[in-house]
């Protein structure tokens, strides 16, 4: 099984802009405004050109000389060169007449990064490193001057990144993807709003946790989860962020199995984590089914999932029709959550088997009128919620059309699996993808 999932385990690399206004440096040369491949990390933002002239300083003469001498790989490469080294001429010129022209610093590293992208692998000079490592002086170069320019933090980590990448398993990458995650921090930290930002945090992370000692680890891979998250948070379709946090899930999983469980009791068990990442595979693949990876990956997980639900687990529930009902009162059980709806169990239908699952939720809600039951459609929001009038635990509200609804999930870590399934089903519903997930946990 793990040998199977490393095939399809490919990561999905953000690496989009912060800036969506803008076009990218690949959508500039190619006329190209459609979103990029979700398998190819697309070009950093490009912001305006700007006018220049002729290069004097030794610095600007290096780089122009790592432009000017690129092998590219084919036609349509050579072609999108010829233009980059011209924008290249314009920023050195810029920067002759005014060295603190930070901006013009931040669009010539973008050259030298798509630069890279053209190379030819089998050319001898210059290497996509050399390229690379250029445009990370023009960053520091552009961010020393404009502390607060979030874009060129967080091109300068995905450029970082791609260096890191090409020393595989080294000391040396182990360095590069900890600078790497101190960029996109940084980004983050100027620019929140950035769901592409922490996914790539979260992919940066990712690589950092295979790389550093076993005793480093599990905390690293815990706070990519919490990056990939915060990016699905910030745009409930994100599928990419999606996809990554159920392979980390895996990954977490894996090791917690090779270590011989979750070392602590207060950790989640693998076959929990393995369920959890069967949720986040199977809402990616709903979101984009026709994307090959997540259909491969989808493939090897599906029956992780407690089928026919996409998630089955404890909530605490009040009495019907008394949400401020005394603590004692409320009652902890099962509920199940598919394409359609979150149910409750009613107490004949506790510990489910697999047999039983196979009848429908409605069934079993409409046999007794204390059951919670709520319709995706209904779903206004999901939200975590913190009051006194709740008995102990991590507090859920779901806001529906008909009045909120509170529920209790056992930890806060229980909550956000709760938030996220809930969530990425309604988003399924809200993107016309409900008829996808529906095949999924249904076959």
């Amino acid at each position: 099984m793990a040998e199977k999932w490393e095939a399809v385990q490919a990561k999905i690399d953000g690496s989009e802009h912060a800036t969506t206004s803008s076009l990218t440096m690949r959508q500039l040369l190619t006329g190209d405004s459609s979103p990029p491949s979700p398998d190819v990390t697309p070009s950093p933002i490009h912001t305006p050109l700007s006018e220049s002239a002729s290069p004097n300083s030794f610095h600007t003469n290096a780089a122009l000389q790592l432009i000017n001498s690129v092998t590219a790989l084919d036609d349509e490469a050579r072609s999108r060169q010829r233009i980059l080294t011209f924008a290249a001429k314009r920023y050195a010129t810029a920067l002759d007449r005014n060295p603190a022209d930070y901006d013009a610093l931040y669009n010539w590293a973008l050259v030298l990064q798509e630069s890279a992208d053209n190379v030819d692998p089998d050319s001898a000079s210059p290497s996509k490193d050399a390229l690379l490592e250029e445009a990370c002086n023009k960053y520091e170069e552009a961010t020393r001057l404009c502390p607060t320019l979030h874009d060129a933090f967080y091109n300068w980590a995905i450029a970082i990144s791609d260096r890191a990448r090409m020393r595989g398993r080294t000391k040396e990458a182990e360095e590069l993807w900890k600078q790497a995650t101190e960029h996109y921090e940084k980004a983050v930290q100027l620019n929140w709003n950035s769901p592409q930002a922490l996914n790539n945090w979260g992919l940066a992370l990712q690589e950092l946790s295979a790389i550093v000692p076993a005793k480093e680890k599990h905390n690293i891979v815990k706070t990519a989860i919490s990056k990939f998250r915060a990016a699905i948070q910030l745009q409930f379709d994100f599928h990419r962020a999606i996809y990554n946090l159920g392979t980390v899930l895996y990954s977490l999983a894996e090791d917690l199995l090779r270590i011989g469980g979750s070392g602590s009791s207060k950790d989640v068990s693998p076959n929990e984590l393995y369920s959890q990442c069967a949720i986040y595979i199977a809402a990616a693949h709903a979101l984009k089914p026709n994307y090959p990876v997540y259909r491969s990956a989808l493939r090897l997980v599906r029956s992780m999932l407690p089928l026919p639900y996409l998630k089955v687990g404890y909530l605490t529930a009040p009495p019907a029709g008394n949400p401020i009902a005394p603590h004692n009162d409320w009652k902890r059980t099962q509920f199940v959550l598919n394409h359609e709806g979150l149910y409750q169990l009613v107490e004949s239908e506790q510990k489910p088997s697999r047999q039983s699952l196979s009848s429908k939720p409605t069934d079993a809600a409409h046999s007794n009128r204390s059951t919670v039951k709520v319709g995706i459609p209904n779903i206004a929001s999901v939200s975590a919620f913190a009051d006194l009038s709740l008995p102990p635990g991590a507090g859920l509200c779901i806001d529906t059309i008909d009045g909120p609804i509170y529920l209790v999930a056992d930890s806060w870590e229980s909550l956000d699996g709760w938030l996220d399934a809930i969530r990425l089903v309604y988003t399924t519903f809200a993107r016309g993808k409900s008829d996808v997930l529906a095949g999924v946990i249904t076959g």
